[in-house]
């Protein structure tokens, strides 16, 4: 399929995401861009009545040696001798990022990671990370109704940086796909009804700009979906997106968008519905 950026995290399923993932680096690792991230401190909780364990978010920590401990601990679950993209999932408050970065340079130099990336930072902390050792990519939520990073001067910062922007969540949690009309499309445990943009209050308000894109997608003879990628692929050349799927039809879905090219005059029509549009409530 072509698909060899791989995003994970040492805390995705309690670890147990790594480990999947483990099975096939085993058999194609020299076939795949391997990322995962630190940082972001959980206690597995579970199992539930499925059998499941979730995540209990405790902190978040960037202090050296819990970077180095980390760093084994996903090398370990991985299977393998080297990370290509190392994150920080989230920057510590407690710690100067200065130091986090420092002890992220020092697993290159050591061969454990190959490129640094932070995650969900600001512009100013990209710029202080960047003096300490060059940041690979920055990962970020956006989207057709997640578009801060275009005013906060986190954009801009990369572009003056070369820092690419990996776009994580590019089809707002499901939401673009057109595939969720009503609350009662998600299954009962579903953590998206907590979502404050998943709200009953904001979901009538929120679903207009899901219109928008899906009569574009009507006219061109694919899915709402496809247009949301490809209209993001197109507002940023250094850009790479993850949308994330359980099942193989989307993703197959997804990767139809990169085919997709917009007109110049469609794009110009969608940047107006999505610069008009005012999607209600937090992201989280």
């Amino acid at each position: 399929m072509g698909c060899t950026f791989w995003d994970t995290a040492n805390i995705y399923g309690a670890g147990h995401n790594e480990r999947l993932l483990s099975q096939v680096l085993k058999i194609r690792r020299n076939d795949v861009f391997v990322c995962t991230k630190f940082g972001i401190v959980h206690r597995a909780i579970g199992p539930d009545y499925k059998g499941n364990f979730s995540d209990l978010t405790i902190g978040v920590n960037g202090k050296p040696d819990y970077v180095r401990n980390q760093v084994e601990v996903s090398l370990k679950r991985l299977g393998i001798d080297s990370i290509d993209l190392y994150y920080q999932h989230r920057v510590d408050p407690n710690t100067p990022i200065e130091d986090t970065v420092g002890a992220m340079a020092g697993l290159v130099k050591e061969g454990k990671i190959r490129f640094i990336g932070l995650s969900e930072c600001s512009a100013d902390q990209l710029r202080r990370a960047y003096k300490v050792h060059p940041i690979a990519a920055v990962q970020v939520e956006y989207s057709p109704w997640t578009t801060h990073i275009e005013t906060n001067g986190l954009l801009d910062a990369c572009r003056e940086l070369g820092v690419t922007v990996v776009a994580y969540s590019p089809l707002g949690r499901g939401f673009m796909t057109g595939q969720i009309r009503s609350i009662d499309d998600l299954d009962k445990d579903d953590w998206r009804r907590s979502n404050p943009r998943f709200k009953p209050e904001h979901f009538a308000n929120n679903l207009k700009l899901v219109d928008a894109f899906e009569d574009l997608a009507k006219k061109r003879g694919c899915k709402p979906g496809q247009i949301a990628l490809a209209w993001l692929l197109a507002q940023e050349k250094n850009l790479i997106v993850i949308p994330g799927t359980k099942r193989i039809k989307y993703l197959d879905e997804n990767l139809g968008a990169g085919q997709i090219t917009l007109t110049e005059e469609e794009n110009k029509t969608l940047r107006g519905f999505v610069d008009a549009a005012n999607v209600q409530g937090e992201r989280y």
